[in-house]
């Protein structure tokens, strides 16, 4: 076991450091005896874990990419969220969305109902302008503005109900600040007296690559106004891109709110 340590430590020194390291500075690095360290990085590069450098530098192998495919081939995101309500035996007490981007819609690839009514039944397959939805205004916020202008470069056509932007440089400004606070809402754009907050599911990469959102009948959003669904979402996000090899840092704004009581 302590081998095992040692080695995995390596790489992730390796890993972190993304460019060489010769073995003076990996024995540094490491605290243990030259002859060790010079063990180690023979055994991982007999399996491909490590190269080495005509000046003796050790570096990441090709044999890591086996492992990295084996990973991503084996995760799959609508699985993950399953997953989620699989493993605490529960069922959300709002309805939750799980959507990816397609094309310029969001593309609901899994559903958990909750029992009561929304007025609007979400359901595996279901299509919206990815700049209407909770989900979809979360994924877009991860993407450069002119990528968001190709993607609705004929304009801002589709309207659900009398909300939801109509330019896109406003539809930009939204982003960006959904990016700087973390999550976004949709305040009746989907449909009139149904609240949402949404958040984006990073892969290993650092792609937001789905967006999750919860439903709220608005008339029931309470005095916390729907502050516990932000935060319930955006666990669930967490807990998504954690599976996904990624991560979702909690916003300065998020936490500032938390600290206030506030909501903005």
């Amino acid at each position: 076991m302590p081998a095992v340590t040692r080695a995995l430590t390596l790489l992730d020194r390796l890993a972190q450091q993304r460019e060489p390291m010769s073995l003076a500075q990996l024995t540094h690095e490491l605290a243990l005896p030259k002859s060790s360290v010079h063990g180690l990085c023979n055994t991982l590069m007999s399996f491909g874990y490590l190269r080495r450098q005509p000046d003796g530098a050790f570096l990441i192998g090709p044999g890591v990419m086996s492992l990295a495919e084996a990973f991503v081939s084996g995760t799959d995101v609508a699985q993950e969220f399953n997953a989620v309500w699989g493993d605490t035996g529960a069922s959300p007490e709002e309805t939750v969305v799980l959507s990816v981007l397609s094309g310029s819609d969001a593309l609901y690839v899994a559903v958990r109902n909750s029992a009561r009514p929304l007025g609007v039944a979400f359901n595996v397959g279901m299509r919206l302008p990815a700049y209407l939805s909770g989900s979809g205004r979360a994924m877009l916020a991860h993407r450069e503005p002119d990528e968001v202008r190709r993607l609705y470069v004929a304009g801002l056509n589709t309207h659900l109900t009398r909300k939801g932007p109509r330019e896109i440089e406003a539809l930009l400004k939204e982003l960006a600040l959904i990016r700087k606070r973390g999550y976004s809402i949709d305040d009746e754009a989907v449909r009139e007296g149904v609240y949402s907050f949404g958040a984006p599911v990073f892969d290993a990469s650092g792609q937001a690559v789905a967006g999750v959102a919860v439903c709220i009948n608005k008339a029931l959003l309470g005095a916390d106004r729907g502050d516990r669904h932000r935060d319930a979402i955006l666990a669930v996000a967490r807990t998504l891109s954690q599976r996904l090899g990624g991560e979702v840092k909690t916003s300065v704004a998020v936490s500032r709110q938390r600290k206030a009581g506030g909501h903005s």
